[in-house]
């Protein structure tokens, strides 16, 4: 398969999600493995195309979608108005969720004899926790970066860059220690900084809130990457989660990396070539290459 930008599908409302997909560079090269990225509340898949690139250069086929309200897909289904950017429209929560799910079942059907990694980042990895209650049988790998803990107490619910205030004006300081990651964010015409309770409403916000399912279907190897100053959750929250995907959840391969001084957006860090380099190494142990 060649890189395809811009491709879409339709949801069961008539949506359509619009998604991108990174086929590995050498020709006639088989994949070792197809991977999913779900991206965070706000932003959309485009802020990941460095990422997406690396993988594909690793020998990954990667498909990256625009969730729900966000991004091409909230531009078409708002009609141009970016001022709604971020807002889920009918169903919320459930049918976001419902929409990565049904992405997840696109690359299935086109990818039958791949394994399936799920990589998401901040919500994408909450909704990806989800999905692994869910659906545990459906994937064979997955990852959790700016993730947390999903109970209270172990998810902040308040501002995120309030530690952040003296670093910068962007109000998205929280997001990278790297100060031209908060102005691209602020720059970009298809992210917002509106909190997530804010967009969703308190109702689908407190649907994010749950434990690991006890005893899953399947058990998969789960990577947990998160930056020491996160302030959604961090490492104590990322340790809580990866005892109770052990304990809870019967899974036996969890590996949590906390990268020292980072902060939310660890694939946008400073030391963003050490996350890449140990997220690819760790897929790459999982699922050598096929040639």
């Amino acid at each position: 398969m060649q890189s395809q930008q811009g491709r879409t599908f339709d949801d069961e409302d008539g949506i359509r999600i619009h998604f991108d997909v990174y086929a590995p560079e050498a020709v006639g090269a088989i994949p070792a493995a197809v991977v999913q990225l779900a991206h965070g509340v706000g932003e959309h898949a485009g802020r990941y195309r460095p990422l997406c690139e690396h993988l594909a250069a690793a020998g990954f086929l990667v498909y990256a979608d625009d969730h729900l309200g966000h991004g091409r897909t909230g531009m078409e289904q708002w009609k141009g108005d970016a001022g709604r950017l971020g807002r889920l429209g009918p169903g919320g929560l459930r049918a976001a969720v419902r929409d990565v799910h049904a992405f997840s079942e696109l690359i299935r059907e086109e990818n039958p004899d791949l394994p399936l990694a799920f990589v998401g980042h901040s919500w994408g990895s909450l909704i990806g926790q989800l999905l692994l209650n869910r659906y545990s049988e459906e994937y064979e790998a997955m990852v959790l970066s700016g993730t947390a803990y999903r109970m209270l107490g172990s998810m902040n619910g308040g501002d995120l860059n309030k530690r952040y205030v003296q670093f910068g004006t962007t109000g998205a300081e929280w997001l990278s220690r790297d100060p031209a990651v908060a102005q691209a964010f602020v720059d970009d015409p298809l992210t917002t900084l509106t909190p997530l309770q804010k967009l969703f409403g308190m109702r689908d916000a407190a649907r994010l809130i749950g434990r690991p399912a006890r005893h899953l279907a399947h058990d998969l190897p789960v990577l947990i990457q998160v930056g020491s100053d996160d302030p959604l959750g961090g490492p104590v929250s990322a340790r809580k989660l990866e005892d109770a995907l052990r304990s809870r959840s019967g899974l036996t391969d969890v590996t949590t990396i906390v990268y020292d001084g980072a902060r939310h957006e660890v694939f946008n860090e400073i030391n963003r070539e050490e996350v890449f380099a140990d997220l690819t190494a760790w897929l790459v142990e999982r699922f050598p290459s096929r040639d």
